[in-house]
C-alpha cells in the first residue's frame, strides 16, 4: 500500500536586534516575508517601533508585525506581547486606510496579557517622581509596558482571554484597579481612576478583537508541519533585555532569539537560524551607559554626521536617538546571547562621506583591557573605548544590490567586522527601501 505524501516541515528564521534596538529590523523583516507565510512578534508591546519604505511610501508599525505588509502573508502576536487594545485597533485602522487588509490575516494569542489604563498612569507617575526626587529616569516610553509585565509576573494579569468573559474580566478588573490605585492616590501622588469606564471600554473594544483571538503556538506548529516558513520578528535589541541588558535601562522583557520560542509557544527546535541586525554604528534611545556615544550638537562633527544623515529619531517617541561609533565589543556579547548564526548590517550608506570610520574592539576599565562588554552597567559607565581606525570611502553605497558594487574600502570594514565578531554577514542594507539590499547568504536557505 502506498503511503500519502506529506509536506516537508518549513524552515523558520529568528530576526533579533544586537545593539540598543532601532536596528533596521522591521525593513529587513518586510523583506524576508517575501519567503515566509508567517511572521511572529514575540515580546515587547506598542514601545517597539519599526518603519518600512515601500517603493518611497514610509509605514510605522508599532505591534502589527511587519509581515502585514505582504498580502497574503500571515501575521501572529504571540504570548509573550503585552497587548493595549485600544492602540491595536487603532493600527488596524490606519493600515486599512492606506488599503491594507488586517483582520483576516491577524492571530492574536489569547494568553497575551492586556495593557490597561492604569498601567500607564503608574508608568509615567513612577517617571516623572524620578525625575523630582533625583533618581534619574529610567528613559520608559510611559505606555504601561512594565506595569504590565509585572503584573503578569505577579500572576494578576488580565489577559486577552479574560474579554471572553465579562464577570470574571470586572472581578479582575476590580482587584487590580484597587491595587494600582492604591499606589497612584498614595506615593506616587497621582489621580486615581474609576472603574465604570476603563469597564465599558474594554466591553467596546472586546467585539473587535475576539475574532482575532487564536491558540498562536498550535496554529505555528501546524503551519510548520504543512511546510510553512515561519518569520520570528524581535522588538527592541539584545542590550536592552530584561535579563542581559544594560540593567536597569532596559525594558521589561526578554529580547533575545532564546525567547522567541517561549514567547510564541513553540518549542526551540523550531529555531533554525538567527539573523542579527546591526548598524554600521551604535544608537540608543534613552538614559544608560553608551561606551562610543558621540557629541551630536555641533555641525561637522561625525556624531552630527550620523544624526542627520542617519535621520536618527526614535519611531515611537520621535526622540533623538543618541549616536556613537560600532562597538564590536558589545556586538561580541550579542553574538554570544542569541547564538546569532548570520548578521545583517543596515545603514551602511550612512558612513558614505566619513574620512576616517572608527570601531570599538575592547575596553580599558580599571586598568586592564577587555574584549567584552561587561555585565554591570556602572562598569559599562566607566569603560574608555579602544578603538581601530579605518579609512573612508569615496563614492556612494546608497541602494547598491551587489557585494561587489561596494567602495573596497567599504568592503574591507564589513569584513574586519566580521571577524571582530565571529559572525558570517548574511545581508547589507544599503538604504531605507526593500530593495536597498545585498544578500550574500539568504537566511532561508542558508545550510
Amino acid at each position: 500500500m502506498q503511503q500519502a505524501k506529506t509536506a516537508s516541515p518549513g524552515r523558520n528564521v529568528v530576526v533579533v536586534g544586537t545593539q540598543w534596538g532601532d536596528e533596521g529590523k522591521g525593513k529587513v523583516v518586510d523583506w524576508l516575508t517575501d519567503h515566509a507565510q508567517g511572521v511572529v512578534r514575540f515580546q515587547g508591546g506598542h514601545n517597539a517601533g519599526h518603519t518600512l519604505v515601500i517603493k518611497g511610501v514610509k509605514t510605522a508599525l508599532q505591534l502589527i508585525p511587519s509581515g502585514i505588509m505582504r498580502e497574503g502573508v500571515a501575521c501572529y502576536i504571540g504570548n509573550g506581547v503585552v497587548v493595549d487594545p485600544t492602540h491595536l485597533l487603532g493600527e488596524i485602522e490606519r493600515l486599512e486606510q492606506i488599503g491594507v487588509e488586517v483582520r483576516s490575516r491577524l492571530f492574536l494569542s489569547e494568553s497575551c496579557p492586556l495593557i490597561m489604563p492604569f498601567h500607564v498612569a503608574v508608568d509615567r507617575a513612577r517617571e516623572a517622581l524620578r525625575e523630582t526626587s533625583g533618581a534619574g529616569k529610567i528613559g520608559t516610553t510611559g505606555k504601561g509596558i512594565g506595569p504590565a509585565y509585572e503584573d503578569k509576573v505577579a500572576r494578576r494579569a488580565l489577559r486577552v482571554q479574560d474579554l471572553k468573559h465579562p464577570e470574571r474580566f470586572a472581578r479582575k478588573l476590580r482587584d487590580l484597579l484597587d491595587l494600582h490605585n492604591d499606589a497612584l492616590g498614595g506615593r506616587l501622588k497621582a489621580e486615581a481612576l474609576a472603574f465604570e469606564p476603563i469597564f465599558e471600554h474594554a466591553m467596546q473594544v472586546a467585539g473587535q478583537l475576539l475574532p482575532m483571538l487564536a491558540d498562536v503556538g498550535y496554529r505555528l506548529h501546524t503551519a510548520h508541519q504543512a511546510g510553512a516558513n515561519l518569520l520570528f520578528e524581535g522588538a527592541q535589541g539584545t542590550l536592552l533585555d530584561i535579563d542581559h541588558g544594560t540593567y536597569p535601562y532596559v525594558t521589561s522583557s526578554n529580547c533575545v532569539a532564546g525567547n522567541a520560542a517561549a514567547g510564541a509557544g513553540v518549542g526551540p527546535d523550531l529555531l533554525h537560524y538567527v539573523l542579527g541586525i546591526t548598524k554600521a554604528y551604535t544608537t540608543r534611545v534613552g538614559s544608560g551607559p553608551f561606551p562610543t556615544e558621540l557629541p551630536m550638537d555641533e555641525p561637522g562633527t561625525v556624531g552630527h554626521h550620523l544624526s542627520t544623515v542617519g535621520q536618527e529619531r526614535g519611531t515611537v517617541t520621535g526622540r533623538p536617538r543618541r549616536c556613537g561609533w560600532l562597538d564590536a565589543a558589545l556586538l561580541k556579547r550579542s553574538m554570544i546571547i542569541n547564538g546569532v548564526s548570520g548578521l545583517c548590517i543596515t545603514k551602511l550608506d550612512v558612513l558614505d562621506g566619513l574620512r576616517e570610520i572608527q570601531v570599538c574592539v575592547g575596553y580599558e576599565l580599571d586598568g586592564r583591557r577587555i574584549d567584552i562588554l561587561p555585565l554591570d552597567a556602572d562598569e559599562i559607565a566607566a569603560c574608555r573605548p579602544v578603538y581601530e581606525s579605518f579609512p573612508g570611502w569615496e563614492g556612494s553605497t546608497a541602494g547598491l544590490t551587489r557585494w561587489d558594487d561596494l567602495p573596497t574600502n567599504a568592503r574591507r570594514y564589513l569584513e574586519r567586522v566580521q571577524a571582530w565578531i565571529g559572525a558570517p554577514i548574511a545581508m547589507v542594507s544599503t538604504g531605507p527601501d526593500r530593495e536597498h539590499t545585498i544578500v550574500l547568504r539568504h537566511p532561508f536557505q542558508a545550510g
